[in-house]
Parts: C-alpha cells; structure tokens; sequence
C-alpha cells in the first residue's frame, strides 16, 4: 500500500512542473472521479451527493460535495501547489562572447539557490496564444533535458567552499544553447505545441527540476524528490478527499498557487477564492447571510504544508523539547506569533481525529531564536475565519531543488484527511464540542 502511495506520488510530482499543471492533473482525476467543472462567471446549479469544482487563473482549484442529508458547516482541507523556482523574464535570450545563449531569469519564492546548480532542468508553465479572434491559453512543458545551471568552478574561486553569497541575477542564470544568433525560447515553445504558424501574446514560464523521485535508506525508508513541498501535501490531501466516502458536512478540496510568494493574488490564499465558493455554495441551497454565517462558525479547517524536520548534521536547530522526525507521524504546527494557525482548540481537535484513526502525530514549535516561515492557514482566515489546524509532513532540506521526507509519511496523510473528512466536530455551546 505504501508502494503504491509512493509511485503515485512521484508519478503526480512528475506530471506537475508547474502550478499550472499541479491544477490540470487534479482538474483530470476529479473528473476520472465523477466531478463536474463550474465556471466562475456562470450560475451553478448544485446537487446533494455530487461533487463540483472550479479553477481559477488556470492555478488555483477548489473541489467540494455536499452530503446526502442536512449538514451544519464545511470540513476544508487547504494546501498550495507552487514551489520555489525561477521565472523566465520576456525576451530572456542573452547571448555571452558569441559562444553560449544563456537566459535571464528572476526567482520565485525563497529557494536554496545552490541546490539548483549542475542539474539538468527544463521549462513549463503557460502560454496564450492568438486564434483568429481568440486567445487561447496553453499548459506547456518541454519534457526533455534543455538547460543547466553550470557552477563555477573551485579553481576559479577558491574561497566558495568558505561561503558564498550567489546573485541571482549574475550566478544563476541557465544555459540552453552554444551561439546561436536566432535562437528563441518561443520558437522552442512553438515547436512543443506545434503551433508555428501561430502568435504566442504571452507566457508565464518557470525551470523545473529533472529528476525524479526516489526511496532509499537502510529500509527504505526516506523519499527524495523535487518540489516535495507543497506536492506531498497536494497529493495526500487529494487522495484523501477522493478516497473519503463518508461525510456529514460539505467537504472542501482547495490547492492554491502563489503561497511561496506571499499568497497575495486573485488565486491565493489571501484572496477572495473561498470565501467566493463557499458563498456560492450556500447560496445556490437557497439560504441567506445568516445561514452562511452560522455555517463558518460549524467549519473546521486543516492547512496542510510542509514542516521540517530534526537534521542529522543540525540538531540545535531544532526546538529544545519537540522535534518532529521523519516517519514519526503527522506534524502539528503551532507559533505563538501566529505564523501558524493552530491554537488549543484546532490542534486538539486534529489530535483527536488522529487517535481516532490510530495515526501518530508530533508537535512543531520553531527554536525560540529562529524564525519560521508561515502557510496559507493564517492568510486564508482573514477571508473565511474558521477554527484552522496547521499541519504538514516532516521535511529535509525544504525549499531545496531536491528535498528528502519519510516514506511512510504520505500515507499517514493520507488517512488523516481523510478521517479528518468523516469527523463532524459540533461546538455544543462555547469551549465545548462534541464529534
């Protein structure tokens, strides 16, 4: 089963190079799984017992189906489907000595730049292209070998292994070709498509990483892949909603793009996405304001991402009384600055539906001296303010080209989201709740 899991993992990870791609391959398995499409700027029409989806900015989608009978909230799984990279800038071609063509790119989100270095990586994401009097837009990904990043080499700095600040702008652009004056990135587009006779209006391109995933270990027991953070999450927080089968509440699935650059944008989580479907939702059942209200005061939330682990070569960086190991089980995460949602009420609720189903779980606390990073979870509920647990699965080297978490960790994921799906917490009167 755990086997299973992991080909299905690297198989999604493979498949999804980009955001763009991370919403078409959900969009085809809630299909394959009997979801229907609904457009934003259209009426919907909804039904008890079938499930729906929408997608917004071809990055972002949002899943949910509605229980058989009465229901008193929703039961909301969050999780974010970019990962750090670079982005092609327009016109990226530079031309070095009339020896190489290098392109110019600029980063997205906060990776580890050296990791990048000496890899073999590609280009995906989107195009629009002119059609007669439509634009039409495109997922591309050129699924071959076509770029890397060269380091230089020791000889000719030898102080790098002293440390080394890397530019963005001078050390980590790509090389793609030997001199070719009309070398394009669009022509190399084009050819993918096959659309040469057409008129590309505009593109968001990003690199992506080669390899694939991997286990390994004394008993293999670790995974390595590219973009493990958010795709593991993604992934399990998928097959758990689809797996789920029994529900009391409606159930919600929502992947947003642009949480590793603030989540600031139409489609991320600090925008009006949810808050939008889930008022259609109540609106479409012929209910009010008030119904809609009540119904966020009976959601609960889970904020699924990525959390790192204890490092072998870096123990102190851990907090001193919880460090979350891989394989060790799910990880609650909570800051008292609110990085992270999660407050008594939320993590204990998760804890119990953790024990229900028998799936261990641990705690993350960032060294008091250290500041973390943060997730879509506090983001999301200045839109839709409902009680939010931040959990996630344990990680090394987050936010590297190539991360490593624990092989039994996707399946634990799994089956929380899926219980977590299941159980309806009721908040009998205030401090008190019941499932």
């Amino acid at each position: 089963m755990i086997k299973n899991d992991l080909n299905g993992l690297f198989k999604f990870i493979e498949n999804s190079p980009t955001c763009f791609q991370v919403a078409e391959n959900i969009k085809n398995e809630l299909i394959n799984s009997g979801f229907t499409e609904l457009q934003e700027n259209k009426s919907w029409d909804i039904e008890k017992d079938k499930g729906y989806f929408v997608i917004r900015n071809n990055s972002s989608i949002i899943a949910f189906k509605l229980p058989k009978g009465d229901y008193t909230g929703f039961n909301i799984c969050a999780t974010h489907g970019d990962s750090p990279s670079f982005k092609l800038k327009k016109n990226p071609e530079v031309a070095v000595e009339n020896s190489y063509i290098k392109l110019n790119t600029e980063k997205y989100g906060g990776m580890n730049m050296a990791s990048w270095l000496d890899r073999p990586l590609s280009i995906a994401g989107r195009v629009l292209v002119r059609d007669s009097d439509r634009i039409i837009s495109h997922t591309v990904n050129i699924d071959r070998d076509l770029l890397m990043i060269p380091s230089l080499a020791i000889h000719m700095n030898r102080d790098l292994n002293n440390g080394y600040k890397y530019n963005e702008q001078k050390d980590m652009l790509p090389l793609v070709s030997n001199y070719l004056e009309n070398l394009k990135v669009e022509d190399i587009i084009k050819e993918e498509l096959n659309i040469e006779g057409e008129e590309i209006i505009d593109s968001e391109l990003f690199l992506y990483v080669r390899e694939r995933g991997i286990v390994w270990g004394r008993d293999n027991e670790f995974i390595s892949a590219p973009r493990l953070d958010n795709l593991q999450c993604t992934y399990a927080a998928l097959k758990g909603f689809i797996q789920n089968e029994r529900f009391d509440n409606i159930k919600v699935l929502a992947v947003f793009d642009n949480e590793e650059v603030g989540s600031q944008t139409k489609q991320g989580a600090g925008s009006t996405f949810l808050h939008d479907v889930l008022k259609r939702i109540v609106i479409s059942e012929g209910k009010n304001e008030e119904d809609y209200l009540k119904e966020l005061a009976g959601s609960f939330m889970l904020s699924v991402d990525g959390a790192h682990a204890l490092h072998p070569n870096y123990a102190e960086k851990s907090d001193l009384t919880n460090k979350t190991v891989l394989n060790k089980g799910l990880v609650i995460k909570v800051n008292s600055s609110q990085k992270y949602t999660s407050d008594a009420i939320s993590a204990g609720l998760f804890k119990c539906i953790c024990e229900k189903g028998k799936i261990p779980y641990q705690m993350y606390y960032n060294r008091s001296d250290i500041p973390g990073g943060s997730t879509l979870g506090n983001i999301s509920a200045t839109n839709v303010s409902v009680k939010t647990a931040d959990i996630g699965t344990a990680q090394l080297g987050m936010h590297s080209a190539y991360e490593t978490a624990g092989a039994y960790d996707t399946k634990y994921m799994i089956d929380a989201i899926r219980n977590f799906y299941e159980t309806t917490v009721r908040e009998v009167t205030t401090g008190e709740y019941k499932f």
